[in-house]
């Protein structure tokens, strides 16, 4: 039977929002959210949180996951990528004898994650010959229509060919909703995650906010208040 491991990244050096993956998010720390979800899934052997700080370590493992290591200082810095965090875990479950078919990578930022779509992901990726499956939201407006401000300070848009078409007749383009990311271990991809060898699992855009400054987050409180006040 295919084994699935959980693996959610989250070190303590949050620069734009101090502590910002233990700060409180209606009554929990914000990466409880996450572990929560993981293991109500029940696609996990292991919900495992990769930290470089104690203090996060004891409160993911008080909300159920397991964290084996203290993640070294090499890879918690501000350059460090989230695949060399996932990679370093990987290798050191391997290193313990413990084998697995798929990697699910979780945001700790991720309050809105549902686990219908974790589990879309994993059977969708099963049941297909792509390496990747990951959260995707629609984008609100047409990104042909797009523009920028120039050295002037004046506009400029970057596709001004689309200037004058419909709305409508432009075609819907997608972005990363920043919440989970299957993978399949057993083969690997020249690919980007962008790219062929990844399913894409739609989100609402209702269900998608990233949380990297204050604003964010404080849009992401007014999102989770509605959605559950919906749901109760």
């Amino acid at each position: 039977m295919a084994k699935a491991v959980a693996i959610i990244p989250a070190r303590g050096g949050s620069k734009r929002i101090p502590r910002k993956n233990i700060k409180d998010f209606y009554g929990k720390p914000l990466i409880a959210y996450s572990i929560e979800v993981a293991l109500a899934s029940e696609l996990f052997e292991k919900v495992i949180v990769s930290t470089d700080d104690e203090e996060i370590a004891t409160i993911a493992k008080a909300y159920g996951a397991e964290v084996p290591f203290l993640r070294p200082k090499e890879l918690s810095d501000d350059f460090t990528g989230t695949q060399d965090v996932i990679n370093h875990t990987v290798e050191y479950l391997k290193n313990n004898n413990e084998l697995y078919d798929y990697v699910c990578t979780i945001y700790a930022t991720a309050p809105l994650l549902q686990k219908e779509y974790l589990i879309e992901g994993l059977e969708k990726l099963k049941s297909s010959t792509a390496v990747n499956a990951f959260s995707v939201t629609s984008m609100p407006f047409p990104i042909q229509r797009t523009f920028k401000l120039n050295n002037n300070g004046r506009c400029e848009m970057f596709t001004p060919e689309y200037y004058m078409t419909r709305s409508q007749d432009l075609e819907e383009a997608y972005q990363d909703a920043g919440q989970f990311y299957w993978k399949r271990l057993e083969r690997d991809s020249k690919e980007i995650m962008f790219g062929e060898d990844s399913i894409p699992i739609i989100l609402p855009r209702h269900l998608v906010q990233d949380i990297d400054t204050l604003e964010d987050w404080q849009r992401a409180e007014v999102m989770y208040k509605v959605i559950n006040s919906e749901v109760n």
